[in-house]
């Protein structure tokens, strides 16, 4: 009975993370709208640096940081919830949810990279090798997105260029966060002071480049908007981050396998994605590269996706 507990306390977090994960993306695109993307990414980390500071208190781990943990704190969330979500709204203006949710597959690329660089922490050959064939799969979606759509190319590239810029800062604030120094404070009080300072710059950068505060009365952006603060943001992190101390950053990196099939099917469904043999072949090979590279991957810096 206890291991089947033990069990449950892992699956049922995992499933819901990953589904949350997987919505996000279409839900992002939903808000590009007359808000500007800075104005709606300030929102939602206001509302979620509320609800991550209210977890925080009801978890007994309260607020208080020394101030080299509020530095900590700054630098998570420039890396997190500054660059990283900044770049992939953006980018959803110039390509489909889907494809950006797919090239995120890649983070653990950047993160076995930087972590070999700055832990020590070496990728074995099959992840290599597995790396490889899933670059190789987006490779081949990236050329089916020019294909299907030829006049709007620069966009395109600007768009996967976006992408990657985002995935590097995500990555870096997994590699910045699983050094030991940062890893002593309470993970919750973290977490609600990076999304806290990350709302007051992004709307310190929304200011500089939207001019003032843009609201939309239409009702399904404000349901999208509480959905990525709560659901997608304050709790998808409080169930993801305890699994990963319980199993293993490696095991529970597989959701960035399953988070992109997810994301297509909303993206198929929603935004009219055209499926060709090539674009086939690209997401097969991008998801299988990496099953392939996550299977002995036993990194400690895997995380979530910028969703």
């Amino acid at each position: 009975m206890t291991e089947r507990r033990a069990d449950l306390s892992v699956v049922v977090p995992f499933i819901i993370f990953t589904g949350i994960w997987g919505s996000t993306w279409i839900v992002i695109r939903d808000q590009l709208g007359a808000v500007p993307a800075p104005w709606s990414i300030t929102y939602r980390f206001l509302i979620a640096a509320v609800a991550m500071a209210l977890v925080a208190i009801v978890r007994g781990e309260g607020l208080r940081l020394p101030w080299r943990g509020i530095v900590a704190a700054a630098i998570l969330s420039v890396l997190q919830f500054v660059i990283n979500f900044n770049a992939v709204y953006l980018a959803e203006h110039h390509v489909t949810s889907g494809l950006v949710a797919t090239a995120f597959a890649l983070l653990l690329i950047p993160n076995s990279l930087l972590a070999w660089t700055f832990l020590g922490q070496k990728p074995s050959a099959r992840f290599a090798w597995g790396s490889l064939i899933a670059v190789t799969g987006i490779a081949l979606l990236f050329v089916h997105e020019l294909s299907e759509h030829p006049s709007r190319s620069n966009a395109i590239m600007f768009g996967m260029a976006l992408t990657l810029f985002g995935m590097l800062g995500a990555s870096a604030a997994n590699v910045f966060q699983a050094r030991e120094k940062v890893r002593q404070y309470p993970l919750f009080t973290l977490l609600a002071w990076a999304m806290g300072l990350g709302a007051l710059m992004d709307g310190t950068i929304a200011l500089l480049f939207a001019g003032p505060p843009v609201f939309e009365a239409r009702p399904g952006y404000w349901f999208g908007l509480v959905y990525l603060a709560l659901f997608a943001s304050a709790l998808a992190f409080s169930l993801y981050l305890p699994v990963v101390r319980k199993i293993g950053p490696g095991k529970a990196a597989y959701s960035s396998v399953l988070v992109p099939i997810i994301a297509m099917g909303f993206s198929t469904w929603l935004e009219g994605y055209r499926w060709t043999a090539v674009a086939v072949a690209g997401a097969v090979l991008a998801l299988s590269g990496m099953t392939v590279a996550l299977t002995r991957n036993r990194s400690s810096v895997s995380a979530p996706d910028a969703a």
